[in-house]
């Protein structure tokens, strides 16, 4: 039910961007009608292609080149939405401005032609950024901790469809090489029915760390039954976090990590996070918490040093980013968010839905926690 209900929402979003683009970007331009006519066709080629990616996302088992190219057209509808936005606004300044009318023309027409040229551009642009998962390096001071460790954060990997056990083992061989003390994989790690991602998930096995992998759920972990995903994880030797505690290094020099379930458990009343459970009969030593999403930080009070978190993709194509910040305090990047606090936020490992990110690139996240000077 929740799959198809997030379906529903996510086309209607999606139609009325459509709507928005056709009657104030192709409406609008100083074209010939049959080329409007092209413009509209090639939007609902592109409407098509999201229905496919749908399809292809959550009943069938479509080969990749099939759900790359319907994967696409997410990305290109969204940028071609923001596109329309600046244009519409730019081409109302243009009418109200005062000016000649020859030089309105030449104003309206050179809108017209880049408008489209920028929108063409910022997709190729997108398409070939995601290609790349950088790698983040990262120095975070913890009081009272003893000695240094290393921990790689993996988040939003989105197993399914476009991200396969060829990319897997690819991020585990670089995991690897950075010889961490331990993993972590701040949720978003399966977005398909589990049975779809068995050889992608047994790549994980191949992770080398002198403590372990450890993980907790995301939100979209929620959609494909959480329980079997749970279950899955744990078969490939990966420590789930359920709302619980461990202690990571030799004793009084180490720290606990400790991880909760994602708040959207909170909707479907069900692995509900509960941050007391989880520092329960911790040690008295700093303590890492793992949580999806950065703005479960508010429920944080005492006895958390530092948050590791994902979810928000840094923002994936970077007009996205404002709308994201609607909803989560910080987007990406490593924040004080009080004088105990500390938050590292991933921009996610993988991608969702089309492969394409503007401004916000894929990363591995080398997270190197000191003792506080």
């Amino acid at each position: 039910m929740n799959i198809i209900l997030f379906a529903i929402a996510f086309l209607g979003v999606f139609s009325l961007l459509n709507m928005y683009i056709s009657k104030r970007l192709i409406a609008k331009l100083d074209v010939k009608h049959q080329t409007k006519i092209y413009l509209r066709f090639f939007l609902l080629i592109n409407f098509i292609g999201i229905l496919g990616y749908m399809m292809g996302r959550y009943y069938t088992n479509m080969p990749n080149w099939l759900y790359f190219l319907f994967s696409i057209p997410i990305g290109v509808l969204f940028l071609l939405f923001c596109t329309a936005v600046i244009y519409d606004i730019s081409r109302t300044f243009c009418f109200y401005a005062p000016m000649s009318d020859a030089r309105r023309k030449f104003f309206k027409k050179s809108l017209d032609v880049s408008s489209l040229i920028v929108a063409s551009a910022l997709s190729a642009r997108a398409m070939y950024e995601a290609k790349f998962v950088t790698l983040e390096q990262v120095k975070i001071q913890i009081r009272n901790l003893k000695q240094p460790y290393k921990i790689v954060q993996l988040s939003d990997i989105h197993i399914g469809g476009l991200i396969d056990a060829k990319f897997i083992k690819e991020i585990v061989h670089r995991v690897n090489a950075l010889k961490p003390d331990l993993v972590v994989i701040t949720g978003d790690l399966v977005d398909v029915d589990v049975n779809y991602a068995k050889d992608a998930l047994h790549e994980f096995t191949n992770l080398n760390s002198l403590y372990g992998t450890f993980f907790i759920v995301g939100n979209h972990e929620y959609f494909h039954g959480v329980s079997t995903i749970i279950n899955s994880v744990q078969s490939l030797g990966i420590k789930v976090l359920e709302n619980e505690n461990v202690y990571i290094g030799e004793e009084a020099k180490g720290f606990n990590l400790a991880g909760v379930y994602d708040i959207f458990g909170y909707r479907v009343q069900s692995h509900m996070p509960d941050l007391d459970k989880a520092l329960l009969h911790k040690k008295d030593s700093p303590t890492v918490l793992l949580a999806h999403q950065p703005r479960y930080i508010h429920e944080v009070k005492n006895g958390v040093d530092l948050v590791l978190s994902g979810h928000t993709h840094g923002g994936q194509l970077y007009p996205f980013k404002f709308l994201v910040k609607l909803q989560q305090p910080y987007i990406s990047g490593l924040h004080q968010h009080n004088k105990d606090l500390q938050i590292y936020v991933n921009k996610g490992t993988g991608f969702w839905g089309p492969p394409m990110r503007l401004g916000a690139s894929a990363e591995i996240t080398e997270i190197i926690l000191e003792p506080s000077v």
